[in-house]
């Protein structure tokens, strides 16, 4: 038995949990979200509490096992508190901009590039720094890397858009190198 599939999932007051043929639907206070699970999972709903099974015990069943739990996890997470990645800028002449919905960034390229509003999701600029909030944690992080993707950070200097916390490993430049 999986260890993290095997764990129940509890529901929290204003979170409500139904199971239709093969869905799921979660609905709290910042949202609604639905999830699909395989034909070899089996989800039941009992009071404040979830519970994932399998069906069968193939290795591709024990496979979604624990994904699908942790899925509905981060659903009922995302509908009551929301999810959130906080990406930086850094180099200079870096900034960002709100404009309406929509993100204005200046990263060093001849033209702004303007990355567009998405559908549950939250963008939000605050000096140098990006927040994107929304209950889909996979939209959220998809949203954030796509966000990076404009400006990923170079190994020489560390400019670009980076994700706060994350290390970029420096490499010695050509002057370093030749031990000038």
């Amino acid at each position: 038995m999986s260890k993290i599939g095997k764990m129940p999932i509890s529901l929290p007051t204003g979170v409500t949990a139904t199971v239709t043929s093969g869905e799921i639907e979660i609905s709290g206070p910042k949202g609604k979200l639905k999830f699909q699970f395989r034909p070899e999972i089996k989800v039941v709903v009992n009071g404040s509490e979830i519970k994932v099974d399998r069906i069968s015990e193939t290795k591709f069943a024990k496979s979604l096992h624990g994904l699908t739990r942790s899925v509905i996890a981060n659903m009922v997470k995302g509908v009551l508190d929301g999810h959130e990645k906080v990406l930086e800028l850094v180099g200079v002449g870096y900034k960002v901009a709100k404009q309406g919905e929509n993100l204005v960034l200046n990263v060093g390229y001849s033209h702004p590039v303007v990355i567009n509003h998405i559908p549950g999701i939250n963008l939000d600029a605050k000096e140098n720094k990006i927040i994107v909030t929304g209950a889909d944690k996979i939209l959220v992080g998809e949203t954030a890397a796509r966000i990076r993707r404009v400006r990923p950070p170079e190994p020489y200097k560390g400019k670009g858009i980076k994700y706060v916390g994350e290390y970029i490993r420096r490499k010695a430049g050509k002057a370093l190198k030749a031990g000038v």
